[in-house]
């Protein structure tokens, strides 16, 4: 059994989005989540984004670690 562990830069470039770590902590500088908003919620994302985080949380895919990542340093 192998075990994928995938980074934020690997799904910044699945989202379509720069990935350098400078071009990473731009992003959650600027994008900021409130507690209360769904991270595929979120007005920023655009609807293949959108979409593409819902898949991978209700598959529970290899994305997820990096999901919930991205997720928990937006709401900080």
């Amino acid at each position: 059994m192998q075990i994928t562990t995938i980074q934020l830069p690997e799904l910044f470039t699945q989202l379509g989005l720069p990935s350098s770590d400078l071009a990473i902590a731009r992003f959650i500088k600027a994008h900021p989540l409130p507690q209360d908003v769904k991270l595929p919620e979120a007005e920023f994302w655009n609807d293949s984004q959108r979409q593409f985080l819902r898949e991978s949380w209700h598959q529970d895919s290899d994305w997820c670690v990096a999901v919930d990542k991205l997720d928990a340093l937006l709401r900080h």
